[in-house]
């Protein structure tokens, strides 16, 4: 099993920053891809950000160049530095962690809300 815990989320105004982190656990050695996803009221999740073992990123085209992932593995924990925040940004973020080709765990979710 792999426990993962999202922070970071709040208000912020339109062109800020905030950085999420999402604090993993358990047997942390089982995964190979950690991803940041999203959901709005209404519409789809999607993946806005991911990073592999080999430390390989992968970005949504709605982000790319205002977010960055990253991870400490000392810490067993990845960040998503989200720059230029747009109110389209304004979403549930999620952490989830894959060994293959899904993702098997997720976190619980924190809440971004971008004013414009």
């Amino acid at each position: 099993q792999v426990q993962l815990v999202e922070s970071g989320g709040g208000l912020v105004q339109a062109g800020g920053s905030l950085r999420l982190s999402c604090a993993i656990s358990g047997r942390t050695f089982t995964i190979i891809v950690i991803g940041w996803f999203r959901q709005a009221p209404g519409q789809e999740r999607e993946c806005v950000a991911r990073i592999i073992g080999s430390g390989s990123t992968y970005y949504a085209d709605s982000v790319k160049g205002r977010f960055t992932i990253s991870r400490d593995n000392a810490k067993n924990t990845v960040y998503l530095q989200m720059n230029s925040l747009k109110p389209e940004d304004t979403a549930l973020y999620y952490c989830a962690s894959g060994t293959g080709v899904e993702y098997d765990y997720w976190g619980q979710g924190t809440q971004v809300t971008v004013s414009s």
